[in-house]
């Protein structure tokens, strides 16, 4: 007997490294932010690379910085979307994060 694996994910998910600007509050009332790498995005959430995930619920806002060097009418600029989530899941190589449905694109 051969069980199938069901795909749970309504989205496309892509194996996709960007550079990320996490910022949160802590336990304390206070601002924290640091920088970590996607390992994969999709429209609904990214799983980002951290050695210390941060715990499940925690309100994140997120700076997703998107090289833009292959398009020449932007000059080589990069571009951010700026979104906010929530951490749902944690593993020993990161957290998953899934996104709210507002954002912010600007070109830089």
């Amino acid at each position: 007997m051969t069980l199938k694996f069901k795909e749970k994910r309504e989205m496309e998910r892509f194996s996709l490294k960007l550079t990320t600007k996490v910022s949160m509050i802590d336990e304390g009332g206070k601002p924290r932010s640091f920088e970590v790498m996607t390992r994969n995005i999709c429209a609904g959430g990214a799983f980002l690379q951290i050695a210390q995930p941060l715990p499940i619920e925690t309100d994140v806002k997120i700076n997703l910085i998107l090289p833009m060097d292959n398009f020449r009418k932007l000059g080589g600029r990069s571009s951010h979307i700026d979104i906010s989530g929530s951490v749902i899941r944690t593993e020993s190589e990161g957290m998953a994060v899934c996104f709210n449905k507002k954002y912010h694109i600007e070109s830089f």
